[in-house]
């Protein structure tokens, strides 16, 4: 297993690009924290590793680690990391999404993404709102919420990511929050091992515009919140609807095994015969 040093040293872009660009108390530093432990402890080699993101705060995580990375435009992230894994189906691939940037102008790829059940592994991070945008409310902005463009408070139900990704195909859905650190990287683990579309929400917190606009305080503050509001999957099954009401469930949430759509895709061409066989050396005339 690799140590921490190793992750710094071997994942990071370290002599480019810091100090990174989020803000003070960000939880999005600790998701790439997770994510790159959690490759540590599978012994990835960053050379096998394809990281695409699209535009946001989210978007610039790519910027730092020193995979084969794609910085592209706004919620083409996944679709993408669909060209890379049917170009290049040996290389483990990663999308990382924000809630605006994956399930907004994004939502169509992921959509279809899971439906195909293609083995990408999408991070979804999940702050509830725009934020290097300008603050818009998002699909996953709470009822009632106040953004930049909803000051009178957000009239639109939120997706439940969970239930989108579930009925749409993915294979495997895991749930935690950047104060569940440890729980996010065991999570993010299990979705690299999962063949097909495996997602991962974690759940964050911008407390410069979603936690300004709504008061929920500091960075501290709100990620307090995902302690005292988390619920264990296991746990969750002996509540009743009442006792989770304002809570977000934790924990592996989906699984299933769907076959892979890259793998189907080679076998396609190796039946139509559109891969060309390797020719086979003429035997060798043994003189007597």
């Amino acid at each position: 297993m690799a140590v921490a040093s190793t992750v710094v040293y071997e994942y990071l872009r370290g002599k480019k690009k810091f100090p990174h660009v989020w803000c003070p108390g960000c939880g999005i530093g600790i998701i790439m924290g997770a994510l790159l432990r959690a490759m540590a402890d599978l012994e990835i080699k960053k050379g096998d590793v394809a990281m695409i993101s699209g535009i946001g705060c989210t978007g610039r995580m790519p910027v730092y680690c020193d995979f084969h990375t794609l910085h592209t435009t706004h919620g083409r992230a996944i679709a993408f990391a669909t060209g890379i894994k049917l170009s290049k189906p040996d290389l483990k691939v990663v999308a990382i999404v924000g809630d605006g940037d994956g399930l907004a102008i994004g939502g169509n790829h992921f959509i279809h993404a899971a439906r195909r059940n293609i083995d990408i592994t999408t991070i979804l991070v999940n702050n509830k709102i725009y934020g290097m945008t300008g603050g818009q409310y998002s699909p996953t902005t709470p009822t009632g919420k106040f953004a930049t463009t909803a000051p009178y408070g957000n009239l639109e139900h939120p997706f439940d990511a969970y239930l989108l990704a579930k009925g749409a195909g993915a294979n495997f859905f895991a749930r935690s929050s950047v104060y569940h650190a440890t729980q996010l990287q065991v999570l993010i683990k299990k979705a690299l091992l999962k063949k097909g579309f495996s997602v991962v929400e974690a759940m964050s917190n911008c407390h410069t515009l979603y936690g300004r606009l709504n008061k929920e305080g500091s960075a501290v503050q709100m990620i307090n919140w995902f302690k005292d509001h988390a619920v264990n999957v296991n746990i969750a099954k002996k509540k009743t609807p009442e006792e989770l009401e304002d809570k977000f469930i934790t924990g592996v949430l989906w699984e299933d095994n769907r076959p892979e759509y890259s793998e189907q895709y080679e076998a396609l061409i190796d039946r139509l015969g559109g891969r060309k066989k390797e020719e086979k050396p003429e035997a060798e005339v043994v003189k007597q």
